[in-house]
């Protein structure tokens, strides 16, 4: 981003550039007004843009509409004793106009030394420029903040990713795709709420610290409570405080919560991530999968005006009924002769898992082993929004049983683009089957899987008081952003992911 006057300034000379603003900076604390805190702003540049939209030049100076505006200076063209800046603030740029004859010779001297980066705030009046550009005329203007670092180039922003993902506050400055990003997400976590509110569910907040790990099969981070002398566990999921809270009475009950899991890093996974996670007392999982159409189709008309979009150059619909399809159909479509019998067949299983030189354990049941191919043969082309449903109960260790079926789970999981989305299944409420279940977890635990649940023992009494027949959902809100503002990385859509420290 450089002054109009002056060339592109390159890494080297940046040294210098900071030598001469610090010493701009000690002749402003030299005069005792270096960070003065009394800006009283009044108006913002979106809101003036939108107010004087289609409004006659003459008509908005005959208005003599007074504003206080504050931003940081984003471009400089000095014209002698008249100058326009360009000012950014949360909502948008907007323009203003220095003169010499308007803010008095001592502030246009004092406006000049100004350099880009700076936060600065002028009070004027609004007028329409001959180019018909709304501005400022500005009557005061004055630094507030200096910028002891100079930005990068207005057009070439920031390019590195690294540099972009570590110094976000730079980024955004200067990146207004990345600023739009998360306005968006913010927007699609307050329809989230609103969505959420308007059915009856209460908002709740959970604890982050776990005694024990539970909610989901995931490594934990551990940390330690000095006081207490106690080590606890960052949640990986909040799932059995808020099922605790179904049997209180909370019939329906969610939470945006943050989750941490002791997982690696990649473009769809960061150590810690958002959720919405939602419990529904007397709902079955079908009945989760209509909700969920409705809640998407809501927010893709917020983020584009359309049910029907582009991710990564995907082209999206979430207009027609999301697909439908039992995952180990799915499987029996992607592998030729696979027949219904194959299924639950786990020597045939095996050998498919080793044909494709997929990992798998002695012990491993036919769930995990056909769960292992579809993860390896079928979720990458699930691009159109599909829940693949009745998963096996081997690895749906909080699921309630099929009715139809003890060996499957009424459970279903979400994909768009080749990515999980969504979990959601119909909620084991039988405290005798979960407690064999968590025996089972324990044993896992005990051979050696880091990912196995723990026994939770105060969450089996919490059922043995009764909890309603329930259906629960944990829906990813960074995979469902990206979607929505077509980033290909999770780290785009996040504001401070996971970095190693800078050495």
């Amino acid at each position: 981003m450089t002054d109009a006057n002056t060339a592109a300034n390159p890494p080297s000379d940046h040294n210098q550039l900071e030598a001469e603003r610090r010493g701009k900076l000690k002749l402003l604390r030299e005069a005792g007004i270096a960070y003065p805190n009394d800006a009283q702003v009044t108006d913002f540049a979106g809101d003036l843009a939108a107010e004087f939209d289609g409004v006659a030049a003459d008509l908005i100076s005959a208005a003599e509409k007074t504003v206080t505006v504050a931003g940081r200076l984003m471009l400089k063209r000095v014209m002698g004793k008249a100058s326009f800046v360009t000012i950014q603030d949360f909502t948008g740029e907007l323009q203003l106009f220095v003169r010499t004859n308007d803010v008095g010779d001592a502030s246009y001297a004092a406006f000049k030394t100004f350099d880009l980066g700076d936060i600065v705030c002028a009070t004027g009046k609004m007028f329409r420029t001959k180019t018909g550009e709304l501005s400022v005329h500005s009557e005061q203007i004055r630094l507030l903040s200096k910028a002891l670092r100079p930005l990068p180039d207005k057009f070439a922003g920031l390019t590195d990713l690294e540099t972009r993902y570590r110094q976000r506050y730079v980024d955004l400055i200067v990146s207004p795709d990345s600023r739009a990003v998360f306005v968006m997400r913010s927007k699609i976590i307050s329809h989230i709420r609103r969505f959420m509110d308007a059915r009856r569910f209460m908002e709740v907040e959970t604890p982050m610290m776990h005694y024990i790990p539970g909610g989901a099969t995931a490594k934990p981070f551990k940390t330690h409570h000095n006081a207490l002398d106690l080590d606890m566990y960052l949640r990986v999921a909040p799932e059995l405080y808020l099922k605790r809270l179904t049997v209180g009475g909370f019939d329906r009950v969610y939470e945006i919560n943050r989750n941490f899991r002791n997982e690696g890093v990649s473009t769809r996974h960061n150590p810690e991530f958002t959720m919405l996670e939602f419990y529904w007392a007397y709902a079955r999982y079908t009945e989760l999968m209509d909700i969920t159409e409705e809640l998407l189709r809501e927010l893709a008309l917020l983020a584009h005006g359309n049910t029907a979009f582009s991710y990564q150059t995907q082209a999206l619909d979430f207009a027609p009924g999301f697909a439908r399809l039992r995952l180990e159909d799915s499987v029996m479509a992607a592998i030729p002769g696979m027949a219904k019998e194959n299924c639950r067949d786990v020597a045939y299983l095996r050998a498919q898992c080793t044909a494709r030189k997929l990992k798998f354990n002695d012990g491993d049941g036919w769930g995990k082993l056909i769960l292992a191919l579809f993860e390896e043969l079928v979720e990458s082309t699930l691009v159109q929004p599909s829940f693949i449903t009745h998963y096996p109960m081997e690895v749906s260790p909080l699921s309630r049983r099929c009715d139809e079926d003890a060996e499957i789970t009424d459970r279903f999981e979400l994909f768009i683009a080749g990515r999980e989305i969504a979990n959601g299944f119909s909620e084991l409420n039988d405290p005798e089957d979960q407690s064999a279940r968590f025996q089972a977890q324990v044993a896992e635990k005990d051979a050696g899987n880091d990912e196995a649940m723990h026994f939770d023992s105060d969450y089996i009494r919490a059922l043995e008081y009764g909890m309603p027949p329930t259906a629960g959902e944990g829906i990813g809100i960074d995979r469902l952003v990206m979607l929505l503002t077509d980033c290909g990385s999770i780290r785009d859509v996040l504001l401070f992911p996971y970095m190693r420290p800078e050495s």
